[in-house]
């Protein structure tokens, strides 16, 4: 059976493999976000010509729409390094004041998944956002003291797929917020034609269209697809990727018209023949379909949810009438509100 999540926003150990190569380097070369680059791009350029920091950035979206690729693009665009980390890898307060003091000014520090930090260290974060400098507490019980040590001006970025799990102190401090929505077609189909320019593949327009239209809106995902049809273009083909091509070969990885992958036809149809089709619970859905929670809420709802397929209401997750169209099954009665 074909990986189930082949159409995941989540980065996957092959992705890694290929991301580096295929990530645009500066703004101009990044596809789609239009209105996000723009912002960048004044802001960039205004801290450029004042020869200081940019402002703190907060980037958040789901998985796979190119924040951690942003992050590079605001580092190169700038002219300097950026040291990346993650939030659940920084564990004690020293491992950040590590990375603190050893930034150079207008560097850039990158922190994935910054929702995922610990409480610990985000009191960290707050003075050294602010003021540039770090509360360091030396010593234990009544001989404690407190001893500020500065730090230079640097650029936080932080990413994160849950924007509403940071608390209102860390994101309050954000000078530059912006979110990343899911992509037009045709910022995908010049994605994946410049992809497959890199990878040396031959590729024709309406195959583009057709990997574009069933990549979910997500640049990952186009960029995936792309790779497992290069392979079947090369085992099953010429090695060029046609429509004839790349309508095989996501048959063959059973990626449908709409992007869907056997997780998502799994969690619909679920919701549909376990549950009367909603409401029902998002802990309810994860322990059916044996999935975590957050996978589901982070990676399957919001395309679902942007599509029309899926519903989410106060008393929990509805299948919508699009669902049962899509399986052929009759809709049922409802309240007009959710239909």
């Amino acid at each position: 059976m074909p990986d189930p999540r082949l159409s995941t926003g989540a980065r996957t150990d092959d992705d890694a493999q290929f991301e580096v190569g295929l990530r645009p380097r500066t703004l101009d070369e990044y596809i789609g976000q239009d209105r996000v680059r723009e912002n960048l791009v004044v802001s960039i350029t205004a801290a450029r010509q004042r020869h200081e920091a940019l402002d703190h950035v907060l980037l958040y979206g789901p998985p796979g729409l190119g924040k951690t690729t942003l992050a590079y693009v605001i580092g190169n665009e700038l002219g300097v390094p950026v040291r990346s980390t993650s939030g659940p890898v920084l564990e004690k307060p020293g491992d950040l004041a590590a990375m603190l003091t050893t930034l150079k000014e207008r560097e850039v520090l990158f922190i994935d998944e910054i929702h995922r930090m610990p409480a610990t260290i985000e009191e960290i974060l707050y003075p050294a956002m602010e003021d540039y400098e770090l509360d360091i507490v030396i010593g234990q019980g009544p001989s404690a003291r407190s001893v500020k040590v500065p730090v230079q001006k640097f650029t936080l970025i932080g990413a994160t797929t849950r924007a509403g799990l940071l608390t209102s102190p860390l994101r309050g401090r954000f000078g530059i917020v912006h979110r990343l929505d899911f992509y037009r077609e045709s910022d995908l189909e010049e994605i994946v034609r410049r992809s497959a320019r890199i990878l040396g593949v031959t590729i024709s327009g309406e195959a583009a269209a057709e990997l574009a239209r069933r990549s979910r809106g997500t640049p990952r995902i186009v960029n995936r697809l792309l790779r497992r049809v290069r392979d079947y273009a090369q085992v099953r083909a010429n090695g060029d990727i046609t429509l004839e091509v790349a309508h095989a070969g996501l048959e063959l990885l059973e990626v449908d018209e709409h992007g869907f992958d056997e997780v998502d036809r799994k969690l619909l149809r679920t919701i549909i023949d376990k549950f009367g089709g909603g409401p029902v619970g998002i802990n309810s859905i994860a322990a059916a379909i044996s999935e975590e929670k957050d996978a589901i809420e982070d990676i399957y709802e919001p395309y679902l949810i942007q599509v029309g397929f899926l519903d989410r209401t106060p008393r929990g997750r509805v299948a919508s009438r699009l669902a049962y169209e899509y399986f052929g099954l009759p809709a049922p009665g409802r309240d007009s509100r959710l239909w």
